[in-house]
């Protein structure tokens, strides 16, 4: 079993490897090129050293002089080879290091792209944290035997010459020093089936480690406000003290077959010493081609070595790959057309028999059934319903980050599927209940890479009426809110997420309770300003204040994923009980508070003057 599993991931190791070589191929063949000038002259090197000893050492001991052409002839040679193993080295540490990271940032670009491609449905099913890790130390892992690769094929040329040399120097030599070759080979192979799989496990709980701190320290909030502290920090400890423990055991495998694969060359330069003095007594070599064969045998540790580090690295690099593959071939992608939205008019929207669940097959959980309404162009439509009804699930069907299980939503007649990419974005904007702001300058937050003038951020923000506070801060468009907006209040995220969505000029613009945080005078202000704006825009609003319900042009009521009734604020109110309860609970709680803190009679008579107030509004 330990084999085929060392075998299989072999196997899936090469082709990772193969991927880089066929899309960088210049920049290995380069790298092998320089790694092969290395090995050539390292070879070379023994060479001259042999010819040194045996021309200028030799007889300088027995002569006491030597020729100066010679010694001149033996510096030239010795010189030259280091100073081209010098070039061999450098080309070759650069080009594989170019190789490295130019893989390492490709595979971050292709999984962020899929990421921003696939649907929001997809994303819904991956934790953040495993995401981070697939961009970052995923890609890092897929790619981590480049670094010693071009090293180990170009040092392959390094082992056949010394491996010839050898041979054309002294076969019997040669036959007792290639003894030793078997033993490493086998060495090697249980190395890699002891090595596999800890560095397969050691790979997957860096992961692991990486999903557990984005996620305490993305909800630091909550652990801090409920104390929770010393158990987030028991579970990251728990996983990182299991990372800490794969790690020292993959080094502890390393510890003790690296200097058993250091020591057998060694032991074949002793075995080839041993004969060697025997073939020298005998005259069958003479000293240099002794030193010369000793040497090459020391040398031919290092490319076995080299070889050692890339088969090293492999479990790692096919676990990190595998990570990063299963990203870049997700399905679920969303398929688009070639229509156009080039109206610069407010957007009718239509809804048509739509339907959505989370999940697949029994697993799903449906959240809208057959939802039907209509949004005029430059009107204002109020979706109201109670938690859980389905009401952001539809807005985010109506910018389409995610598509209906069946039925239709279209844009001025055309189903959003059929537009071209970029359209709809175009076309309408969301600002949703969740605001997020990015660690920038005000003016960076609105404009969001749109190209605008300051006067057109002064003009959103003044719709969105978040003109006066920006007017305050230290530096107005250029002060820096923090990561998240973390210097602002809600209300002031709430309303600078506004500004970013209208200095768009969408045709249409869906508010997902997006103004939850602001005071109702504020929103009201914001409410009639988007109706009497110079561009006007279709809006669609999820609202749960009666104030903000009632400058709806329209409501359509939602419950359990339904459409319930339709109409205006007063209709429903007459007609509809489910949202005549949903809309007056704020104010029936407070008749009824006040109907407690008075006298009996005094009660009736508060509580049927409530009910008044409840029938004329």
């Amino acid at each position: 079993m330990a084999s085929k599993v060392t075998s299989a991931v072999m196997r899936q190791g090469l082709r990772v490897l193969g991927v880089a070589i066929r899309t960088e191929k210049a920049v290995f063949a380069s790298a092998v090129v320089a790694s092969a000038l290395y090995g050539g002259m390292t070879v070379a090197s023994a060479w001259a050293l042999g010819w040194a000893t045996q021309n200028v050492v030799l007889p300088a001991f027995a002569t006491g002089r030597v020729v100066a052409g010679t010694v001149w002839t033996g510096v030239l040679f010795i010189v030259g080879t280091a100073l081209l193993k010098a070039l061999g080295v450098a080309g070759r540490r650069i080009l594989a290091g170019v190789m490295q990271y130019r893989m390492q940032a490709r595979s971050r670009r292709e999984v962020t792209k899929q990421y921003l491609r696939l649907p929001l449905s997809w994303h819904h099913r991956h934790p953040t944290g495993q995401l981070l890790s697939n961009a970052s130390s995923d890609a890092e892992a897929a790619w981590a035997p480049l670094a010693p690769l071009p090293m180990a094929v170009g040092v392959v040329v390094m082992l056949v010459t010394a491996a010839v040399a050898i041979l054309f120097t002294d076969v019997m030599l040669a036959l007792v020093g290639f003894l030793i070759f078997p033993a490493i080979a086998v060495l090697n192979l249980v190395y890699q089936r002891r090595l596999s799989p800890l560095a397969t496990r050691a790979q997957q709980l860096r992961a692991e480690v990486s999903e557990i701190a984005h996620e305490s320290f993305d909800g630091a909030l909550v652990v801090k406000t409920l104390g929770r502290e010393a158990l987030e920090t028991e579970r990251f400890r728990r996983r990182a003290h299991e990372l800490r423990d794969a790690n020292i055991a993959v080094g502890r495998v390393r510890g003790l077959f690296d200097p058993m694969l250091e020591a057998l060359p060694t032991l074949g330069v002793l075995a080839v010493l041993a004969m060697g003095a025997v073939r020298l007594s005998g005259g069958s070599i003479d000293s240099g081609d002794l030193v010369q064969v000793a040497y090459l045998f020391t040398l031919l540790a290092f490319p076995i070595r080299a070889l050692g580090w890339v088969l090293a690295e492999l479990p790692r690099s096919v676990v990190g790959w595998e990570r990063v593959r299963a990203v870049l071939e997700a399905t679920g992608s969303m398929d688009y057309g070639e229509a156009r939205a080039e109206s610069a008019a407010p957007a009718a929207l239509e809804v048509r028999g739509v339907s959505y669940a989370y999940g697949e097959g029994d697993t799903a959980a449906p959240v809208l059934h057959d939802v039907t309404f209509d949004v005029p162009a430059g009107r204002t439509v109020a979706l109201v319903g109670p938690t859980g009804s389905g009401k952001s699930t539809l807005v985010q069907l109506l910018v389409r980050l995610v598509d209906p299980g069946s039925g239709r939503v279209l844009l001025d007649g055309t189903d959003l599927r059929e537009l071209a990419y970029g359209e709809t974005a175009a076309a309408a904007a969301l600002v949703p209940q969740q605001t997020f702001l990015f660690d920038d300058t005000v003016r960076g937050n609105v404009a969001l890479g749109l190209e605008v003038s300051d006067e057109d951020v002064w003009a959103a923000l003044r719709l969105a009426q978040a003109d006066g506070f920006v007017a305050s801060l230290g530096s107005g468009l250029d002060t820096r809110i923090g990561e998240r907006g973390a210097s602002l209040s809600g209300g002031q995220r709430q309303r600078l997420a506004l500004a970013r969505a209208v200095v768009r000029r969408p045709r249409l613009l869906i508010l997902d309770d997006a103004t939850s945080s602001v005071d109702p005078q504020v929103e009201a202000k914001i409410l009639y300003g988007l109706r009497d704006a110079a561009e006007q825009a279709t809006v669609v609003v999820v609202a749960y204040r009666m104030a903000t319900i009632a400058l709806a042009d329209e409501v359509v009521y939602l419950d359990r994923g339904r459409v319930v009734d339709r109409g205006t604020h007063e209709e429903l109110l007459g007609r509809c009980e489910g949202y005549r309860n949903l809309v007056t609970a704020y104010e029936r709680e407070e008749a009824e508070r006040a109907a407690i803190d008075v006298p009996a009679s005094g009660g009736e008579v508060a509580a049927g003057e409530a009910e008044e107030e409840e029938v004329s509004a």
